[in-house]
């Protein structure tokens, strides 16, 4: 009876096609550790943002002082909780002249204020939460960031075209998760 006793280095010898798919994929590996970097550099990746801690306490005196600042306007907002439809008044929100600080406050179940932005002005977005934690998933663009309570994150945007933007919460915040709705809109310099 004879036993069958594997060589001491089991990779030896390799045959010509495990060669062939060993080649292929360190070619693969060394392409996609390349792209990446590159990808980063000349794709189309979320812009630049910063993070500092905040209470929300802070973040929500600054929200609100920048909302008594610059509100032009009110829409009335309606959410859908099953059979219950609630109406809301939330302000719309243009930063003066030189202000580019802008804040959006995230809380269960609603992004706050509207936002009226300028194309082609730069903006520094600052956002955070007041209790959970939030997605901000700006559509039809996909920037998506995460927001946390006790952080602002600040987000420099400048708008390439006009129009209505919505702001989509995409992590799951609790049960009116699906009504977290905010809009931005972005108006051409002319308006």
């Amino acid at each position: 009876m004879s036993v069958f006793v594997p060589e001491k280095y089991w990779w030896k010898p390799l045959g010509p096609d495990e060669r062939l798919w060993l080649w292929v994929c360190v070619a693969t590996a060394v392409v996609l550790s390349l792209m990446m970097p590159l990808y980063n550099l000349l794709g189309h990746q979320n812009p630049s943002h910063e993070s500092y801690q905040i209470t929300p306490e802070k973040f929500n005196e600054l929200t609100e002082k920048f909302v008594s600042e610059n509100t032009v306007r009110e829409e009335i907002v309606k959410q859908k909780f099953g059979a219950t439809e609630i109406e809301k008044k939330i302000p719309v929100v243009r930063p003066a002249l030189g202000v580019k600080d802008v804040y959006l406050r995230a809380r269960a179940w609603e992004f706050y204020p509207i936002l009226e932005l300028e194309e082609g002005r730069e903006y520094r977005v600052h956002m955070s939460s007041m209790d959970y934690q939030h997605g901000f998933s700006l559509q039809p663009q996909n920037i998506n960031f995460q927001i946390l309570a006790g952080y602002d994150l600040v987000v420099t945007l400048v708008p390439r075209e006009s129009g209505e933007f919505y702001v989509i919460c995409n992590e799951y915040c609790a049960i009116g998760h699906h009504t977290m709705i905010g809009k931005i809109i972005v108006k051409n310099k002319e308006e």
